[in-house]
């Protein structure tokens, strides 16, 4: 990259390494960089703010500390052997406390936290921050490690709160953010529709956006985050949200199950065998009860009256295929989900429902069966609505904490500062 030579990084280095074993106030405290860091039971997302505006650093050192990282985070896409930057996800000019810059988002396996912090210890990033902002358990369960390994803390944040604030601060600056399903099972017809979520659009059956204005979210609305488990919010303004229900029926019961009945070794492969399936093989359904639609209650013929009720006999379990099997799973899966979401909106009265979680991610396939589910559970009334940025919301809203508290930490400096120069008056 322009502007940075090898030597001027080592000398940067060798600054930071004093100020490290000095009195003097460490380079942690300066206002960058910006991360936010997800540790969930299955997946660790980590964001990172990488200010574009560079006449706005405060210091020299702040804008080398940036320029380091920048170079290593975006002239890769992977990251030792797992981790991965989604770089179709990147938003640019995106302004965060009067800082423009771009959004990076990163993932790798939670099971590779030891490999994360030996390339933290490594690359020497530590000496550039001593506090990052994470939620999720790992965020308590791997807090020791960084303290010890990395001299690091891990500032702690609530889950929910920081999901909420990730989803509200990533829909205020994408437009393109939010989507549904049209026809999501019929692979010739289906397509994604981007859905404007402003208060000009107050229902999720709304998809006339003439009247659409661009002032923020509408509230209330249902979160149905879906990860190894699932948990449904209740969100009626910024600060103002609860949980109202959930489900162990989730990711990680799809994943176990696949991993049972088919032998797969990851969740991509559980989802490439159910988009290569056909649950109809597996599960009975409505027309082999009554061997057509049941008109009098409003069930089609399609309909699973039973999941994996069709392999109870030797010889259909002989006869059933991995993929077969994978599919079935995926829409027990999504049809338990599309119940609890819908009964939960029901219960509090909430038109608009939104999907996110990282069950999610390269699994269209899933979000093409909840709309199926949301549509069937709700007669029609209702569309699932979905995210771009999945899984991340955790780590934005850890990303907006950090930055909150840097802010806080710099007028105390300030403050400081005041106050001994009055003294020495």
């Amino acid at each position: 990259m322009a502007g940075i030579s090898n030597d001027d990084i080592q000398n940067f280095l060798s600054n930071l390494e004093r100020r490290a074993s000095s009195s003097v106030t460490p380079f942690s405290e300066f206002p960058m960089p910006w991360f936010g860091l997800d540790i969930g039971g299955t997946l660790t997302k980590l964001v990172y703010f990488e200010p574009t505006d560079d006449g706005n650093f405060e210091t020299e050192e702040e804008l080398l500390s940036d320029r380091m990282i920048q170079r290593y985070l975006t002239t890769n896409k992977a990251y030792g052997d797992s981790g991965v930057r989604d770089e179709h996800l990147e938003l640019q000019n995106v302004t965060i406390n009067n800082r423009i810059g771009t959004i990076h988002f990163i993932r790798f396996p939670t099971n590779q936290m030891p490999t994360f912090i030996t390339l933290v210890k490594e690359k020497e990033f530590t000496l550039m921050s001593s506090t990052v902002c994470a939620t999720g358990g790992g965020a308590i369960k791997y807090a020791k490690d960084a303290e010890s390994e990395l001299n690091m803390q891990l500032l702690k944040s609530d889950e929910l709160e920081s999901l909420i604030k990730g989803i509200e601060l990533i829909a205020s600056v994408n437009n393109e953010e939010c989507y549904y399903y049209d026809y999501p099972l019929d692979n010739e017809r289906c397509r994604k529709v981007s859905w404007k979520w402003s208060k000009g659009c107050c229902s999720s059956e709304c998809t006339d956006h003439s009247q659409a204005t661009d002032d923020g979210l509408q509230y209330p609305y249902i979160v149905v985050n879906i990860g190894s488990g699932v948990s449904v919010m209740a969100v009626y303004g910024q600060h103002d949200f609860k949980r109202i229900s959930g489900s162990s029926i989730g990711g990680g019961f799809f994943q176990g199950l696949c991993c049972l009945l088919c032998g797969c070794d990851s969740f991509e492969e559980a989802v490439m065998l159910a988009s290569h399936g056909n649950n109809r093989n597996i599960d009975k359904l409505v027309k082999d009860i009554y061997g057509r639609a049941y008109d009098n209650v409003g069930l089609p013929e399609d309909t699973v009256a039973a999941s994996f009720g069709k392999i109870c006999s030797n010889e259909a379990r002989e006869n059933a295929t991995r993929e077969d099997l994978a599919h079935s799973a995926l829409v027990t899966t999504t049809n338990n989900i599309g119940s609890v979401a819908l009964n939960a909106a029901n219960h509090c009265k909430i038109d608009r429902i939104v999907f996110v979680g990282n069950f999610l991610r390269v699994n269209p396939i899933a979000a093409r069966l909840l709309s199926k589910a949301m549509d069937f559970w709700s007669q029609g009334t209702k569309k699932a609505l979905f995210l771009q940025h999945e899984g991340y919301f955790g780590a934005v809203g850890c990303l907006d904490k950090l930055v909150a508290v840097t802010e806080m930490r710099k007028k105390q400096r300030e403050g400081l500062s005041s106050s001994s120069s009055a003294s020495s008056d």
